[in-house]
């Protein structure tokens, strides 16, 4: 564990000036743990009486008697997990202001504060469930009391805990359940929203450091860092590495992790496609993440003013992150997942064998991979990438789709991709093998130039002499032959094989 202090420090200075605020973080990054210890280390001072009160229940229930219901329920047992159940009101009350959900909430916690000596803490876990009427009826009531807190009895502090921000929460179906977003918001008393910061290097070490003093078995500084870089400090994701090396694969205490180990944990993850993972890639079927997603696959660039909702959105769900300016996947374990989860079900159907590519040498033929790739294209891959629901970038994953069925058989692929980088970079890697491929939507007059200027920076950065630069010209009216063709450009000491689809 990292001591709960260091990570939930805006925290404790909202909570001691009983400010209303929501605590908003991805996925899997501690928000619960962080709480329940938060909320077990003030209920020991004895000042506060605090109530973590999960309303998981009232997921997906937009009719509001259905959902109060629920949350009512959750606060009941809230109050007897506290050992105060004598706090809580009795049943007939409660069905009685349930026959008003729209007051029910209200009153409830009315009767709490004021049966309490205490001022009484509210930490509503997974608040961002609640859908459609439902969750207006439960902000307008915590509002409704915030405004009357200096009259009436009234929590002294309220905490909303979720995976995204007041502003977006949703109806389902892609409606806001927030048409009074800008105008007169039933929740617009928050001070601010607070985050969880994803775990630093330095702690990552400090998290094995403690595996090692429990049992002896130690992690290569190399291996810490393959930890950290793969997982950009994501908790769930350190764990999960940390635990897929030490209880599955080093079983032995004796035998030191390496970062061989660790980069073998990140493929069992992937292919394992464990829970985490897929609840966070179900995201991938929402318009909101497909907007932002497809372009960044495909390079392209797209106007901000399309996109703001949809990036914040993106970056509060902890799938994405802005580093230097640009949207880019979370780290790179997320990179690698979203595009294979995306082309997996086409990867299965190519017939393709990486026996057909491997030369005498047992090195892959490029030159014989992309001239298949070409037929194939030509043939058949440009209709069947239609069929993928992100068919902006369609070209570019029917391609990783081509070249992942091959590299199957003993390599692997790194991806580099953001909003408006203008390309994505492939780095093929098949035992000491390194072959880069660059893929380019056909824009403009200057996209083949500009293209091969982004290919040797990016070979200069990886030292290598040779890559290849995919153009794909979607113009219907070009005839195919005029499409599909292959040369080779020089560019200092770099030779550049340009690819037509």
């Amino acid at each position: 564990m990292i001591p709960v202090p260091r990570r939930a420090g805006a925290m404790y200075a909202l909570l001691e000036q009983g400010r209303w605020f929501s605590l908003v973080s991805g996925r899997q990054t501690g928000k619960t743990t962080v709480v329940q210890s938060l909320a077990d280390e003030l209920t020991a001072r004895g000042d506060r009486l605090v109530l973590w009160v999960d309303v998981e229940t009232a997921r997906e229930r937009p009719d509001p008697a259905v959902a109060l219901r629920s949350v009512l329920e959750a606060l009941t047992a809230s109050l007897a997990q506290a050992e105060v159940h004598h706090l809580a009101p009795a049943p007939a009350e409660i069905a009685a202001w349930l026959d008003h959900p729209d007051t029910a909430l209200l009153h409830y916690l009315r009767a709490v504060c004021a049966a309490s000596e205490r001022p009484v803490v509210l930490l509503f876990d997974e608040a961002d469930v609640l859908c459609g009427v439902s969750v207006v009826t439960f902000l307008t009531q915590l509002r409704a009391l915030y405004l009357a807190r200096h009259k009436q009895k009234a929590p002294w502090c309220v905490v909303l805990i979720g995976t995204r921000a007041v502003r977006d929460y949703v109806v389902g179906d892609e409606r806001r359940s927030v048409p009074w977003l800008g105008t007169a918001s039933p929740f617009n008393v928050t001070v601010e929203n607070v985050g969880l910061a994803a775990f630093t290097e330095g702690e990552v070490g400090e998290l094995v450091a403690q595996h090692t003093a429990d049992t002896g078995q130690r992690f290569e500084d190399e291996a810490v860092a393959k930890v950290f870089a793969l997982s950009a400090g994501h908790p769930w994701l350190v764990n999960a590495l940390c635990d897929e090396c030490t209880r599955r694969d080093v079983t032995d205490r004796a035998l030191v992790v390496t970062a061989a180990h660790v980069e073998a944990a990140k493929e069992t993850i992937i292919l394992e496609r464990r829970t985490h993972l897929d609840s966070l890639l179900a995201r991938l079927r929402e318009e909101r993440v497909r907007r932002v997603l497809a372009p960044m696959i495909a390079g392209s660039t797209v106007p901000a003013s399309q996109l703001d909702d949809d990036i914040a959105y993106v970056l509060g769900l902890g799938l994405c992150r802005v580093v230097e300016g640009r949207c880019e996947p979370a780290n790179p374990i997320y990179r690698e997942v979203i595009v294979r989860t995306l082309t997996y079900g086409t990867q299965l159907s190519l017939d393709q064998k990486t026996a057909w590519y491997v030369g005498a040498d047992g090195l892959l033929d490029v030159a014989k991979v992309m001239a298949a790739w070409q037929e194939f294209w030509r043939e058949d891959g440009h209709l069947a990438a239609e069929g993928f629901a992100y068919k902006e970038s369609g070209p570019h994953l029917m391609l990783m789709a081509f070249l992942q069925r091959i590299v199957n058989g003993g390599g692997r692929i790194d991806r580099e991709y953001a909003l408006g980088k203008g390309a994505l970079d492939l780095l093929v890697t098949w035992k000491a093998q390194r072959v880069v491929f660059e893929l380019k939507l056909w824009r403009r007059a200057n996209t083949e130039a500009k293209g091969i200027a982004q290919l040797a920076a990016y070979l200069d950065t990886l030292g290598l002499d040779e890559g290849w630069l995919v153009i794909f010209r979607n113009d219907p009216a070009l005839d195919w032959d005029d499409r599909i063709f292959t040369r080779t450009e020089t560019v200092g000491a770099r030779r550049i094989h340009v690819v037509g689809c």
